[in-house]
């Protein structure tokens, strides 16, 4: 037996809050890069902004497929072992907020240290994924492929407690802006193993030699370890749609000892002099062809302008 539900007054309730948002602007209040989730306003008309937040979306190729034809018991096993496993990556690098997204999880990251415990983070995931993958594929040999794909983005955000005022577990924080949906796109958008950040995110971390330039391994430090990419699911007119693809994960020898230098705040290596001097060469040369093609569009509608 269900309760009934008076449809026509719920509707009107329903329009009457949107005429009242409407009507007048909700408070604002200037948090800096300061939050604490708990101070979130449920009733207030009250929305908190942070100044820059870093968010860490990882997204599992073909979760849907994954459970199709197995146990309940083995389908409960894969997710535990996926999502809880990004979830336990996030706590360890100090996310200030995460949740679990059906078969994927985000995080976000604020304040000191949050572009250098985003990105070990996201790294993190992405080494995960590999071994997580050969695991999954040997037990399961006919699953269909998958792995985690890893997207970051950040920026100004918006954020309140929405939902049932007396029923905390009916509340959550909504994150308004673009560091959450432009890192879920970027996580859509890469493959499996794969890490895609967008252009204000490589912007910070591209002048951090333990981020932006390899291992001594195999041939030496090289920075082609991150490749350009366009983030087709980001507007092309917004700039953070020139993002760069990370396509290696922690080395087996170095890993550990560059990640600790990255969470300690270290920048700097002595053995990427070259690669850097290399890197500044193509930044310039990169400069003055963005330049150019500015300048042959202003030519050219200065011309359409004349015509």
């Amino acid at each position: 037996m269900s309760d009934s539900v008076d449809l026509k007054g719920l509707l009107g309730d329903l329009d009457n809050k949107v005429k009242i948002e409407l009507e007048s602007n909700p408070e604002v209040v200037e948090k800096g890069d300061a939050l604490d989730i708990e101070d979130l306003p449920i009733e207030a008309r009250k929305w908190f902004k942070l100044d820059d937040v870093v968010a860490v979306v990882a997204d599992l190729k073909n979760s849907t497929r994954l459970g199709t034809g197995k146990r309940a018991a083995s389908t409960a096993s894969i997710y535990e072992a996926t999502t809880g496993g990004v979830v336990k990556v996030y706590d360890r690098f100090n996310a200030d907020f995460l949740a679990i997204q059906g078969d994927g999880a985000f995080a976000l990251f604020w304040g000191e240290n949050r572009y250098e415990r985003a990105l070990c983070a996201g790294i993190t995931v992405k080494t995960f994924s590999v071994e997580l993958s050969k695991r999954l594929e040997k037990k399961w040999p006919d699953a269909p492929e998958t792995g985690f794909k890893v997207g970051i983005a950040s920026g100004r955000i918006l954020v309140k407690r929405i939902g049932t005022p007396r029923n905390p577990a009916q509340q959550e924080p909504v994150w308004a802006g673009k560091p959450v949906n432009y890192a879920a796109k970027s996580a859509q958008m890469a493959e499996r193993h794969m890490m895609i950040v967008t252009a204000g995110v490589w912007k910070k971390v591209q002048a951090n030699d333990f981020l932006a330039i390899s291992c001594p391994c195999g041939n030496g430090p090289s920075s082609t370890i991150w490749t350009d990419v366009d983030i087709e699911r980001v507007p092309e007119e917004d700039p953070e749609a020139q993002g760069k693809q990370l396509v290696s994960t922690w080395c087996e020898t170095h890993g550990a000892e560059y990640c600790d230098a990255i969470m300690a705040g270290k920048r700097k290596r002595d053995d990427v002099t070259d690669v850097r001097k290399a890197m500044e060469q193509d930044q310039m040369r990169h400069a003055l062809l963005v330049v150019e093609q500015q300048q042959k569009t202003d030519r050219s509608a200065r011309r359409r302008g004349m015509n």
